[in-house]
C-alpha cells in the first residue's frame, strides 16, 4: 500500500516517537487512543488510568484490606498506562492508609518477548502471585489487567485459597471473559469500543475536514465493576506493617 492511498492513522496505544507522529500528521490525519498527555499535540481519546488506579485503591481500602499487591508485567516509559495505573493506586494507598503495605512485583520482559508471547502476562501473574502468597498479611492482589489477574486467580486456586474469602482480586481493562461466572472478576471499564467508535468518527472529521489549527481531545471515564472476586478483608489477616516506598522486584520469566 503506498502513502498516498493511506487515508488516515490510528494508534492505539501512545506513540513510542510522539515527534515523528506529529510530523506524520501534517500530512495525514492521525489520532491516538492512549494515556492522557496533553503535550501530545494530535487528536486524542483518552483514558486517565491515574483515576482509575485511584478508583480501586479506594474500593479496596473502603473492604478493610491494609496490605496489597501489585502485579505487574514490565513498568517502564514505553508503558505509561501501567505506570499511571500504579501511580493512582499508590498515591491512595499512602494518602488513605499510611499504616498498610503496598508491594509492588513486576518483572523482567522484553517488547519482543511480550509481543511473541501470547501466554506470558498469564504466566507472569500466576508466577508472582506465587511469590506474593508467602507474604503471610497479604489480603488483596490488584493486577495490571485483566490477563495478568487470571494468572494470579489461578495461582491463588491451585494452592487451596479461596476468592474472595481469602484473596480479593481486581484487574482492569473489564476484557470480554471478565464476565464469566467461575469468578467472576473486579475490574475496571475502559469502554475500549466507545474508544474506538470515537477515534475513527474523529479520524473521518478530519479527513473531510481537512487540516485545522486546533487539537481535539475526548476523554472516556473509567469507571469500576464489582464482581464476585472482591470482599471484605480477612480480619486476622488485616495487620500490616509500616508502607514505605512499593518494593519491585525482578522475576524474569
Amino acid at each position: 500500500m503506498s502513502a498516498a492511498s493511506i487515508g488516515g492513522i490510528v494508534f492505539c496505544a501512545m506513540p513510542l516517537c510522539p515527534a515523528q507522529a506529529e510530523l506524520a500528521n501534517r500530512e495525514t490525519p492521525v489520532v491516538v487512543i492512549g494515556d492522557r498527555d496533553a503535550s501530545l499535540n494530535l487528536d486524542t481519546v483518552e483514558l486517565n488510568n491515574y483515576n482509575a488506579g485511584v478508583l480501586v485503591a479506594r474500593y479496596l481500602i473502603g473492604l478493610g484490606h491494609r496490605s496489597v499487591a501489585c502485579i505487574a508485567t514490565p513498568l517502564n516509559k514505553d508503558n505509561s498506562a501501567r505506570l499511571r495505573r500504579l501511580e493512582g493506586l499508590r498515591d491512595v494507598f499512602r494518602e488513605a492508609c499510611p499504616e498498610g503495605r503496598f508491594l509492588v512485583r513486576t518483572c523482567t520482559i522484553t517488547p519482543e518477548q511480550e509481543r511473541g508471547d501470547l501466554n506470558i502476562e498469564h504466566r507472569t501473574g500466576y508466577t508472582l502471585a506465587r511469590r506474593c502468597m508467602a507474604e503471610r498479611d497479604i489480603t488483596a492482589f490488584v493486577a495490571v489487567n485483566d490477563m495478568v489477574a487470571y494468572g494470579v486467580l489461578d495461582a491463588i486456586l491451585e494452592s487451596g485459597a479461596r476468592v474472595p474469602e481469602d484473596y480479593s482480586l481486581c484487574g482492569f481493562d473489564n476484557i470480554y471473559p471478565s464476565h464469566f461466572s467461575r469468578v467472576g472478576l473486579t475490574t475496571v471499564e475502559h469502554h475500549i469500543a466507545e474508544k474506538g467508535r470515537s477515534a475513527l468518527e474523529m479520524l473521518h472529521n478530519r479527513i473531510t475536514s481537512g487540516p485545522g489549527c486546533s487539537i481535539t481531545r475526548v476523554e472516556v471515564m473509567p469507571e469500576l465493576v464489582v464482581r464476585s472476586s472482591t470482599g471484605p478483608a480477612p480480619v486476622q489477616r488485616q495487620a500490616g506493617g509500616p508502607l514505605g516506598r512499593p518494593q519491585d522486584e525482578d522475576e524474569g520469566r
